[in-house]
């Protein structure tokens, strides 16, 4: 058990190094952007786009970051700005559908599912969550409280306290991003040295039913649900492999995943922000069980069809 603490410990440390190095100098970026012409510009030239989301100008910023990297340097982002509840809320529901975008779509390409579907489910996800929640949710107007982030103060002036004051926030998220990352991994490498991910997915063989797949699929629906799309690439690419998954199945877990994977680290990521983070769960996980179903539904009515059609030849 000591040898798995030990590397466990030694990954999450590794990974808040990586993650730690692009929310440090993000967080410092935007928080002296914050303070000039340019942010009010960008807010203003995108402030038309983002309202009927029910974000404002800026929320643009962290959407670009967290699909063009990661939901790490979206977050170091969100850190430097001040948004309701409920524009925290929207912002971080669309974040989970859709991040990491260029990583995510490569894996998606490496098992051989085409990129154009993977992008147009999460951002069509992202765009029409962000909307019903901006139409059925009246409240959250509440200022939104970031964790153990420093208040902005009311005002900055002159370099040196708007660099103090970005070194602050980003000092702090990276410490917040280590007590998140570091649990995690130890949970990872655990898992993997315990050999517990097999009994996971015979556990997942209801959910394959329910969704329609054949339970040959269960160690790629364990994985993603457990690791993610990039951290676990390997083992879902593996398995697709070895369990002989085929192309229908591949692509029904496939969108069931890039709704709702990582459900562990992508939902406690957002802790810092002050997301309730059940409710962000559940719309993910709704989401994707109701979205694979009713794929699963069209797909075998136009398989059906074909079938049809090609008995009446």
């Amino acid at each position: 058990m000591l040898p798995t603490l030990k590397q466990g410990l030694l990954v999450g440390l590794q990974t808040t190094w990586k993650l730690g190095k692009i929310i440090f100098p993000i967080t410092l970026i935007v928080t002296m952007l914050s303070q000039t012409a340019v942010m009010d510009w960008l807010t203003q030239l995108l402030a038309p786009m983002m309202s009927w989301i029910g974000l404002p100008g800026e929320a643009a910023l962290p959407l670009v970051l967290g699909n063009f990297l990661n939901l790490y340097a979206a977050i170091g982002a969100m850190l430097t700005m001040e948004f309701t509840v409920k524009e925290v809320f929207i912002l971080a529901v669309m974040l989970s559908f859709s991040h990491n975008l260029f990583v995510e779509s490569a894996v998606a390409k490496q098992i051989g599912l085409k990129i154009s579907v993977v992008l147009a489910v999460r951002i069509g996800l992202a765009l029409v969550s962000a909307w019903l929640i901006h139409l059925l949710w009246q409240g959250g107007s509440e200022q939104a409280s970031y964790g153990f982030v420093p208040a902005r103060p009311a005002e900055v002036e002159g370099l040196l306290p708007i660099l103090q004051y970005g070194v602050e926030s980003a000092v702090i998220g990276i410490l917040q991003l280590a007590a998140i990352v570091i649990p995690i991994m130890l949970f990872v490498q655990m898992m993997k040295d315990l050999r517990w991910l097999p009994v996971f997915s015979r556990w997942m063989t209801p959910m394959t039913k329910l969704l329609g797949v054949k339970p040959n699929t269960s160690t790629t629906l364990a994985s993603g649900l457990l690791f993610g799309l990039a951290y676990g690439a390997g083992v879902m690419i593996q398995a697709a492999k070895e369990d002989g998954v085929d192309k229908k199945d591949l692509y029904l877990v496939f969108i069931f995943l890039v709704a709702c994977h990582a459900v562990i680290e992508d939902t406690l990521i957002f802790a810092p922000l002050g997301v309730p983070l059940l409710p962000l769960l559940l719309v993910r996980f709704t989401t994707a069980v109701l979205l694979t179903i009713a794929v699963a539904v069209v797909w075998k009515k136009v398989e059906q069809k074909q079938k049809d059609d090609a008995e009446a030849a």
